[in-house]
């Protein structure tokens, strides 16, 4: 659950956000629209694995500033990726130790999470049994551990939406084959039912949480589950090529063991008048986005 540091929920005079990508930019950009400075630091900026980087890091922060911390090499798939992610929140916390700041936010990862048949809260056990769940949890008690600042932390499900880099199985990957005309393959019968959430909510989340000095965790989650066929036929409707969803032989277990909800209600404990973006509504806002109409 968050605890909120203001009631009264105010601008910091300046936000940081490390890592102004995906996430990190849809928190700026809904940060600015809000009437707030914000302050994007991406790699171009600083490299967080080189000599040095803690120093020009601290250099860019004040005391008054909200740090967003939104920088990771994701996904996390190998012991050399996760060292390297370790290696930068090193560098992290070592700038917040020579220039502290009001108040950090950490944007993590639902993978913390081990598997459960009931809807997963923030009070379920951080157990994770993938290298990107590892990283995100080491990353998180790292701030919490050494920083010695209040630490807001955010954990997503999988997150869609324009912008997206990565190109993973789901909305983002369905969306460019039916944009392109290509046929959708599914792995398995695409039966595994997933929370899908747009960048602009977590983004808006993460706004409200700045606004409020927000402590503790919460789930970025809808509470919402659809198939991963189900996804691609929403996406497939939306195109006027005819667009083939196809199955395939699957190759080992289902991930999640075919399943993963969550429970939404300390979301709108926190923030009453906050509404998650439902999937269809989500997946045509970004259609009219990439495509202009």
């Amino acid at each position: 659950m968050l605890d909120h540091r203001l009631a009264k929920p105010a601008l910091p005079p300046c936000t940081v956000v490390l890592g102004a990508g995906f996430l990190g930019g849809a928190a700026a950009d809904a940060i600015e629209a809000a009437g707030g400075r914000v302050e994007r630091i991406g790699r171009a900026q600083v490299d967080l694995l080189a000599d040095g980087a803690f120093e020009f890091l601290a250099e860019q922060l004040r005391p008054d500033d909200v740090l967003v911390v939104a920088s990771a090499e994701a996904p996390c798939k190998d012991g050399g990726m996760l060292a390297r992610n370790i290696a930068m929140m090193n560098t992290v916390v070592a700038a917040l130790k020579r220039q502290p700041v009001a108040h950090v936010i950490y944007v993590s990862s639902d993978a913390v999470y081990r598997d459960k048949a009931e809807p997963l809260t923030e009070t379920d056990c951080a157990e994770p049994g993938s290298l990107q769940g590892v990283m995100h949890l080491a990353r998180e008690r790292m701030l919490l551990d050494e920083s010695g600042l209040p630490v807001g932390i955010l954990r997503p499900t999988l997150v869609y939406g324009a912008k997206d880099p990565h190109d993973g199985y789901g909305p983002n990957r369905f969306r460019r084959l039916a944009l392109d005309g290509k046929d959708i393959t599914l792995v398995g019968d695409g039966e595994e039912r997933r929370d899908h959430i747009l960048v602009e909510d977590v983004g808006e989340l993460i706004r409200r949480m700045v606004m409020h000095r927000s402590a503790g965790v919460l789930n970025a989650a809808t509470g919402e589950v659809h198939s991963f066929r189900e996804v691609a036929e929403m996406i497939a409707a939306r195109v006027r090529m005819r667009i083939m969803i196809k199955g395939t032989e699957r190759v080992g277990g289902m991930p999640h063991n075919g399943y993963r909800s969550f429970n939404p209600s300390a979301t709108f404990y926190a923030f009453p008048d906050f509404r998650y973006t439902p999937l269809a509504e989500g997946l045509a806002k970004v259609h009219r986005h990439v495509t202009g109409g």
